[in-house]
């Protein structure tokens, strides 16, 4: 564990360091877009915040394969895939955020940059089924698999970087459950072909902590697509070597059977790779994203203002609040499904995650109603939910008939909320 918060600690301060200086350049180079009709920011601000994640990455594995204890590790080709995947996405992004790339050249930059990782080496090899073991797969079928995992993580990614912070802090609650899964299996099981997997979550955790201080509302320099990318790739790339790698062979020792071990991990290979559960809310965004589109007959890649996070602030929620639903949302679904391959004999576990869905429920829904509180408890709620003052009668205007007045009862991202109401009342 040790060696495991080195490298993430190394990620986060490098990351942390670079990021003023890129913001510095991407001001100087101009990587500072006009504002679009779907932004919600309201100011230019300089993108290229990849540049430092990129950096912070490539730190990370240069300590990491100075230490012993993760020499078997580089002894692997993993983290030269790794490496060389992640180098030709954080590319083809910063090209991206400077001059703007079609969408079409960057889907097959994804999957070139797939490939070039399942050349080296980090594909998928099996699959673990329930109920019929380990399904061996064809070169072909493993190619196809890993191409789409990447793809869809990477995209996934991509679509929920719509406000400041919520990319890097989604990623972030990711990784975190997923290092706990991956170091569970290496340090609990021993199994060492989840090490890889471990360690790449680590310095994933690291660069978004790392990049996070700048990129907390309100921003001074965005990710961009070239640090949006990045992540999805290095999140992908873990899960497909813990995935496709560690064989459930190695833990029906543990187990009793290969049938049981494989019904022990499953809940984390739902629906088939660990993005696909740690990333729901992410790929939820992403795939209702394609339905709106091809419904009204536009691209899946032409943007809009339908995302989750857009549909929050328009519910009338605050900036923050927003990203914090998201948070726990994804927080809800990734150690859930953690704790749920730990104990998923344990109910009370399926219990807590109901409880905590309807209190995010409730929260969800709170612009929707304005409950009606006790005096003597108003200085406990948000200013939203106290009433005014009680106003005496207003004066009779001199001249002229009386205007309603404009009363802010809020404010949000995408505009402040109001209603009108007569002088004196």
């Amino acid at each position: 564990m040790r060696e495991f918060l080195l490298t993430l600690f190394v990620a986060a301060a490098v990351t942390y360091l670079l990021t003023g200086p890129v913001r510095k350049f991407a001001i100087a180079a101009g990587a500072m877009p006009e504002i679009r009709a779907r932004d919600v920011h309201r100011e230019p601000t300089p993108r290229l915040g990849g540049i430092a994640m990129f950096g912070g990455m490539c730190a990370a594995l240069l300590v990491a394969s100075r230490l012993e204890a993760f020499d078997f590790v580089f002894d692997l080709n993993e983290p030269r895939a790794l490496l060389s995947g992640a180098a030709l996405i954080w590319l083809l992004g910063v090209l991206d955020d400077k001059w703007g790339v079609d969408a079409l050249i960057k889907l097959g930059a994804q999957m070139v940059a797939a490939g070039v990782m399942v050349v080296q080496g980090l594909t998928v090899l099996w699959l673990p089924v329930p109920g019929v073991g380990t399904v061996i797969l064809t070169p072909m079928q493993g190619t196809l698999l890993t191409v789409a995992v990447v793809v869809i993580s990477i995209n996934a990614v991509n679509f929920v970087d719509g406000l400041d912070g919520l990319a890097a802090g989604m990623v972030a609650i990711a990784a975190a459950a997923f290092f706990l899964y991956a170091y569970r299996l290496w340090y609990g099981h021993n199994i060492e072909a989840a090490a890889p997997a471990a360690l790449f979550a680590a310095i994933l955790l690291g660069m978004c902590l790392g990049f996070l201080p700048h990129n907390m509302h309100p921003a001074r320099i965005f990710m961009g697509d070239s640090g949006s990318m990045l992540l999805g790739l290095v999140l992908a790339a873990g899960a497909i070597s813990i995935t496709g790698q560690v064989d459930p062979d190695a833990l029906k020792l543990f187990e009793g059977s290969e049938r049981e071990a494989v019904r022990s991990t499953v809940p984390v290979f739902i629906p088939l790779v660990l993005p696909l559960t740690i990333l729901t809310v992410p790929i939820a965004d992403l795939v209702l994203a394609v339905v709106r589109r091809t419904w009204r007959g536009q691209s899946p890649f032409a943007a809009d203002r339908g995302h989750l996070h857009h549909r929050l602030l328009e519910m009338g929620h605050s900036y923050m609040r927003a990203v914090l639903l998201m948070y726990f949302w994804a927080a809800l679904v990734a150690f859930g499904m953690v704790a749920f391959s730990v104990q998923s004999d344990k109910m009370w576990i399926i219990f807590l995650i109901v409880g905590l869905s309807a209190v995010g429920l409730v929260v969800l829904l709170l612009p929707h109603y304005t409950p009606r509180v006790p005096r003597w408890a108003q200085r406990f709620v948000p200013p939203r939910y106290r009433r005014g003052p009680r106003s005496e009668p207003a004066e009779e205007a001199p001249t002229g008939a009386e205007e309603p007045e404009k009363v802010l009862v809020g404010a949000t991202a995408v505009g402040e909320r109001a209603r009108w109401r007569k002088p004196g009342h």
